[in-house]
């Protein structure tokens, strides 16, 4: 029975452990999304009218999952503390959504990376052709790009040099930039999902192991 009982306090303190991680991870998961979604070349584009709204959609979930994390992560301790099967049951099933959000959204940021990058690639092409046709109305929009990316023009600068970034050393194509840094952008997403999702397995088998032993041990008793 002695032994039974350590066993027990022993899967406590690892789901207590487990859920303490999780906690920091889901902080660190809402302030990566977050610094993805207003920060750097993200945030520039997103002050103009024609946002890349595909690209945002695997950061929300990303945010949105990480926001549950810390709680999901709170309500475990606190199952683990009570022994409540209740409290690690519901505590299993928020981790089943969790995980399912955050293999979507790596799902999402691999396989839907080519329509991001086109999307993306699009909207400078749009903004381009304005500026060419009316170089007053497309002005801010490519020094916008320029600026983002690090980029200007694209077989040539010539055309838009005035929109480009003065300390930029050479010209650089900003339909090839715009590939490279969505790509990278999306791929580290992608990886930060799956490795959240592979967490959230681990928490899932304390979580149903503390709940048997649970039982078990009432059941001794």
């Amino acid at each position: 029975m002695g032994r039974f009982r350590g066993g027990l306090r022993c899967i406590k303190y690892l789901l207590l452990g487990f859920n303490l991680l999780f906690w920091l991870a889901g902080s660190a998961v809402i302030a990566f999304g977050l610094w993805f979604r207003f920060g750097g070349t993200m945030k520039d584009l997103s002050s103009e009218d024609k946002s890349p709204e595909y690209f945002y959609v695997g950061l929300y979930v990303l945010v949105g999952a990480g926001a549950l994390m810390m709680t999901v992560g709170f309500f475990g301790c606190c199952g683990a503390m009570r022994e409540s099967q209740c409290v690690l049951g519901s505590f299993f099933t928020c981790l089943l959504v969790i995980f399912a959000a955050e293999v979507t959204t790596g799902v999402f940021a691999f396989i839907g990376k080519d329509v991001a990058i086109r999307h993306v690639q699009s909207m400078y092409e749009e903004a381009y052709s304005d500026y060419l046709k009316d170089r007053a109305r497309g002005n801010g929009t490519l020094i916008t790009f320029h600026s983002a990316f690090q980029c200007c023009g694209k077989e040539s600068s010539e055309q838009v040099q005035p929109t480009c970034p003065k300390e930029l050393p050479g010209h650089k194509n900003c339909i090839d930039k715009i590939e490279t840094v969505i790509s990278a952008k999306l791929q580290l997403i992608g990886i930060v999902g799956i490795g959240i999702a592979g967490l959230t397995i681990f928490g899932m088998i304390f979580s149903m192991v503390l709940c048997c032993a649970i039982r078990n041990s009432r059941d001794v008793i």
